[in-house]
């Protein structure tokens, strides 16, 4: 691997004697890692029936467990676990974050710049259902890789947003208890991961990263209430957008202090190059916002409750917003109005046609075991049949139902006189010819 001189020289500047350990940690492979999703799954019970060897725990720099392990295993997203939402790959180093949310209060919270998702999804995953959750991703296709990540693994109390940070901190001045902001950088830390980026980066870049970091913090800083945290990360070794970005924030906005800061380097922790600070905001008020504005259609929610009454064991809590599109969502308790363009809002239940309602994908990623009456429990060969597309034999009514890989689901389906008519998203089925 060929790195940039001008990045080697400024390593060597920065490290000394530490510097050729560090050139040494580019001869070995990148480090893999996964997160149980405990939204769905327990650790100690995901890792007695892993369907691939599980390594380690991830620990956090001062010996905290943030719900991690290594893994060596190369495909490890083609697993029906992985389609199951019961664990997220994500890398090591980008776990650390962890350690740091784990501290603040988490009633309201904005992940600024959250594609794909990883830290959605631990943020999720420390909430356990409670509060109000805003993912924003500026960037429109990124912010549906987002939405899907949220799907997936069975986010109910989330709003998926695409939007600027600077539209986020008018609409919610002083609102949040804790906003992440894992800001795009130049990418340091994740050459040997991502080669790809090794020919982009410049000073220049390292400059320009800066400016839109130092953007971005501010437009962070005005979202965050009084009393409430800031978590600041990148991946890159930078100090002109790590340290320094962190102290020149300080120095714009007093009422801030910064509790704690980490800088992950490969040849000292078993993963790639990463930086996190904690920040507190000392003064300031808590504001409110208008509550979400939950429109009722009488006919999609009597069309609905037709559907819950066969296929729930207990109706969902929460209020049904019935959308333009005739979209139905379970809007989580204080939901805030938005007034930015939104993706994802709670759960997706399903649509109402004007006769008939079909239910989403989403609804059933969103089940837990005992929750559904009409749940069919697959074999882990009949899963993977049916996370192909194809069809199945039942011994079941007629009507919609869940299926999952054991108590987990995979997604919808219809009995239809002794056969399961899949109804999988055609987008989200394995593909035979890859083994994906």
């Amino acid at each position: 691997m060929k790195l940039p001189e001008e990045f080697l020289k400024r390593m060597q500047e920065r490290l000394g004697k530490d510097f050729p350990a560090f050139l040494r940690s580019y001869e070995n492979p990148p480090c893999k890692g996964l997160r149980v999703n405990t939204l769905k799954i327990g650790a100690e019970e995901f890792l007695k029936n892993a369907p691939f060897p599980v390594g380690g725990k991830i620990l956090f720099p001062e010996g905290e467990e943030i719900g991690g392990f290594y893994v060596g295993e190369d495909k490890a997203g083609g697993y029906a676990e992985h389609f199951a939402g019961l664990y997220y790959m994500q890398e090591p180093s980008a776990m650390c974050v962890g350690g740091l949310t784990a501290q603040c209060k988490k009633e309201r919270v904005l992940d600024l710049c959250a594609a794909p998702g990883g830290k959605t999804t631990l943020l999720a995953a420390q909430m356990q259902g409670t509060g109000v959750l805003i993912s924003n991703e500026i960037d429109g296709g990124r912010a549906r890789i987002l939405s899907q990540n949220v799907e997936r693994t069975g986010i109910k109390n989330c709003a998926v947003t695409n939007a600027s940070p600077a539209q986020l901190a008018e609409r919610f001045p002083e609102y949040f208890d804790l906003v992440l902001a894992d800001a795009p950088c130049s990418g340091e830390g994740m050459f040997k991961k991502e080669p790809e980026a090794i020919p982009h980066w410049s000073e220049n870049n390292v400059a320009l990263c800066a400016a839109r970091q130092r953007e971005i913090l501010d437009r962070a800083a005005a979202a965050v209430a009084g009393g409430g945290h800031l978590v600041y990360s990148t991946c890159t070794f930078a100090e002109e957008e790590d340290e320094w970005q962190v102290r020149d924030f300080l120095s714009r906005h007093p009422e801030f202090e910064l509790k704690e800061e980490h800088k992950l380097y490969p040849h000292r922790f078993r993963g790639e190059g990463h930086y996190c600070a904690l920040l507190k905001k000392r003064d300031g008020g808590r504001r409110s916002a208008k509550p979400y504005p939950v429109k009722r259609s009488a006919k999609a929610n009597r069309a609905f409750a037709d559907f819950a009454k066969d296929f729930f064991v207990t109706m969902p809590q929460g209020e049904i917003a019935a959308l333009d599109d005739g979209r139905l969502y379970l809007v989580p308790a204080g939901m805030p109005a938005i007034e930015v363009r939104t993706l994802r809002l709670g759960v997706e239940l399903g649509e109402f046609d004007g006769k008939i309602f079909k239910p989403a994908h989403a609804l059933a990623m969103s089940l837990k075991g005992g929750e559904c009456k009409r749940f069919i429990s697959l074999s882990r060969e009949e899963a993977e049949r049916y996370l192909h597309g194809e069809t199945l034999p039942c011994e079941i009514s007629n009507g919609w139902c869940a299926v999952g890989l054991g108590d987990y689901p995979l997604g919808l389906a219809k009995a239809v006189n002794g056969t399961l008519k899949n109804h999988l998203p055609k987008g989200l089925r394995k593909l035979k010819q890859t083994g994906r």
